[in-house]
């Protein structure tokens, strides 16, 4: 694989219900942009601490591989901290516990033998609220100043194939804590 590729394969756990309508609410706001990468997520592997998995990967071994790792995973409850700066860059987001359950199966999909690209940064769970806008400081000052203080419980993962362009196809969607026997057909790209 070539190092830091922007395409991909991806895993992400959806951030769903009241919490997650809020959080694409304030991204709507700051930075409408940001809603083509889809709903609000957090990106479990193709970012920090594992880069995209290989776009080559046959979605029977990503079955195969994430089907077990899943199944092994109970639903994870997150707590989200406070809307802080993205490693010094103009990048807000909402940071998660980078320990416990949510480390538990990026480590699990890291050391599971899928071949990725090296990660960009240490693994650093979070939402991302504001991507691609330079906010003005009186906009930056109201977006740090949200709390999202009612915990999200995680009950499935999805496998995204995610082009260099931007356009994302669903492989697999895959519940944790319950063992999926047969790999779901892919969606078309978005």
């Amino acid at each position: 694989m070539r190092r830091n590729p922007k395409g991909g394969i991806f895993i992400i756990a959806p951030i769903e219900g009241a919490i997650g309508n809020r959080i694409a609410t304030v991204q709507a706001e700051h930075d409408p942009r940001i809603l083509r990468l889809g709903p609000p997520h957090v990106t479990i592997a193709g970012s920090s601490g594992i880069g995209p998995i290989d776009a080559g990967t046959s979605i029977t071994e990503l079955h195969e591989k994430l089907g077990v790792i899943a199944a092994g995973t109970p639903p994870i409850t997150l707590h989200f901290g406070r809307p802080t700066r993205f490693m010094q860059t103009e990048i807000v987001v909402l940071p998660l516990d980078p320990h416990g359950p949510l480390r538990t199966l990026h480590e699990r999909i890291k050391t599971s033998g899928i071949r990725a690209a090296p990660p960009r940064f240490f693994f650093t769970p979070h939402v991302t609220l504001s991507l691609y806008r330079e906010l003005p400081r009186e906009a930056l000052s109201r977006l740090l100043s949200e709390r999202f203080e009612e915990p999200v419980v995680v009950s499935y993962i999805e496998v995204h194939l995610t082009r260099d362009t931007g356009e994302s196809r669903r492989l697999l969607t895959l519940p944790l804590g319950e063992l999926v026997v047969s790999a779901p057909v892919s969606t078309g790209m978005r």
